[in-house]
């Protein structure tokens, strides 16, 4: 058993991070195999980024003032890279 506490990054930081890169630049995202084990992470690429709302009604205090309800928080969406793959029927 153990903490896991990652720095999640804010608006400010990606946008500092992508400055310098030209706008054709694709986004992969690498995913954790497990929490902070990115030795066997999966790369995906970024195919959409949107506000969704999320519902907090009963997780008490969160980052939208302590106020129970609904809030908004920027989501980017990942998808698996292009390539032939064979069909998951599960």
């Amino acid at each position: 058993m153990f903490d896991h506490n990652p720095q999640v990054w804010t608006a400010g930081r990606l946008r500092e991070a992508l400055a310098a890169l030209p706008d054709e630049t694709p986004i992969h995202i690498g995913v954790a195999d497990g929490p902070g084990d990115f030795e066997g992470y999966g790369e995906y690429v970024l195919v959409d980024a949107e506000p969704v709302e999320v519902d907090v009604d009963g997780e008490g205090a969160g980052d939208h003032g302590g106020e129970p309800g609904p809030r908004v928080q920027f989501t980017l969406f990942a998808d698996a890279a292009a390539g032939a793959y064979h069909l998951d029927l599960d």
